[in-house]
């Protein structure tokens, strides 16, 4: 699998989700940078996020989010 700018953004995406509240959600402003904008609006076509700029994590965008957190973690460690 080739990792695309696209999936990189999504990954980001889902990486500012706070996991420890479900009630946190994440809000794309307008003039926010147009590739996070076109990552949220492709998770949310995905059902993992409840709105096109954002909003809440779906059950599903919880699990991805989780793997992607924890999978960032792993990477990030010495």
């Amino acid at each position: 699998m080739v990792l695309t700018d696209e999936l990189v953004a999504e990954i980001k995406f889902l990486s500012l989700f706070n996991l420890e509240s479900v009630q946190e959600g994440v809000k794309v402003h307008g003039n926010a940078d147009p590739v996070l904008i076109a990552a949220a609006q492709r998770l949310f076509d995905k059902g993992l996020v409840t709105q096109h700029d954002g909003g809440y994590l779906t059950d599903l965008g919880i699990e991805v989010a989780e793997h992607a957190q924890r999978m960032l973690t792993i990477l990030q460690s010495n």
